[in-house]
């Protein structure tokens, strides 16, 4: 039975159209079939090959048969291919086009390293805790999503504050007015969770976050919980309406009075790994930590 490897890439980016190209060449040569979106196809100027396969949908359905998911780009890209990764079950090997890209496993110029390690199934996958979302407005559920790295409640008129109230395992911890708040995962905890004052948290650790943005209280902290409580904010009534984003990608309009409930992900993203390098490691060369002058524990 032929092989098959599924190619996600940004192909508004030239970097990625030579990548992908390098890739599909590198897969074909080793007998592997490679299966592309119609759109993205157009783009990269592919081999003519019967082991090159397009699909006009892109649907968790357009990856069956498929033993991996490779994406090329940026952190955008890597978000937009844990969709199909999630929803499909199928590992997601992503390679870095843009600038940091903590959810990928391999830089651009690893991508003979990647096509070797992928030929001869040189890789492990590791489960990506998940958000799952719920939206409550006067009592009925109006909206459910899902997240890898975050969900963020935030106010939508830049000259008003979004007044809240945060719940924890239902019971009410505190309430402010805020830019909003972010409810992230350990491995969201680079990313927007960051920004706004929140803790790196190792994936390895199973933890939801919430991370307040902008408040204006004397108790406005991080808090990370357990992975099995249930995280709540409750948009106050005489607030403007503010908006809900999930990764970064979708979105829904949240009403006065709307409750947002977080909690952790029933379908986790399976995410392949190359290296067996430590995340503090990955840290360091992310971020360009300053580390110089540092000796080790004697011995």
């Amino acid at each position: 039975m032929e092989r098959t490897v599924f190619l996600l890439a940004h192909t508004g980016r030239p970097a990625a159209i030579r990548s992908a190209e390098l890739v599909v060449r590198g897969l074909l040569r080793s007998g592997i079939g490679v299966r592309v979106l119609e759109a993205e196809a157009a783009d990269i100027p592919l081999p003519e090959s019967d082991s090159v396969h397009t699909v006009k949908e892109a649907t968790p359905q357009c990856l069956d048969g498929c033993e991996l998911l490779i994406v090329l780009g940026g952190d955008g890209t890597l978000l937009r291919g844990a969709e199909f990764a999630r929803a499909s079950g199928v590992p997601m090997l992503g390679v870095n086009l843009g600038r940091v890209g903590f959810l990928a496993e391999a830089e651009r110029d690893d991508l003979d390293k990647v096509v070797d390690r992928v030929v001869t199934r040189s890789y492990e996958v590791e489960e990506r805790m998940t958000l799952d979302v719920v939206v409550h407005s006067n009592g009925d559920v109006v909206h459910t999503d899902w997240a890898l790295n975050e969900a963020a409640v935030q106010k939508v008129s830049p000259e008003r504050m979004l007044e809240v109230v945060l719940e924890i395992d239902g019971r009410p911890v505190t309430g402010f007015g805020c830019d909003g708040i972010v409810y992230a995962t350990p491995t969201g905890s680079t990313a927007y969770a960051f920004s706004a004052g929140g803790p790196v948290v190792w994936p390895e650790v199973e933890a939801l976050l919430m991370v307040p943005i902008s408040a204006h209280a004397l108790f406005a902290k991080p808090l990370v919980t357990s992975p099995s409580s249930v995280l709540a904010v409750e948009v106050q009534p005489h607030t403007p309406h503010g908006v809900l984003w999930c990764d970064g990608r979708r979105t829904v309009s949240l009403p006065p009075g709307a409750r947002v409930e977080v909690r952790r992900g029933a379908v986790p993203v399976r995410l392949a790994r190359l290296h067996h390098a430590s995340f503090t490691d990955r840290l360091v060369a992310k971020f360009a930590l300053p580390v110089s002058g540092w000796r080790g524990a004697p011995h």
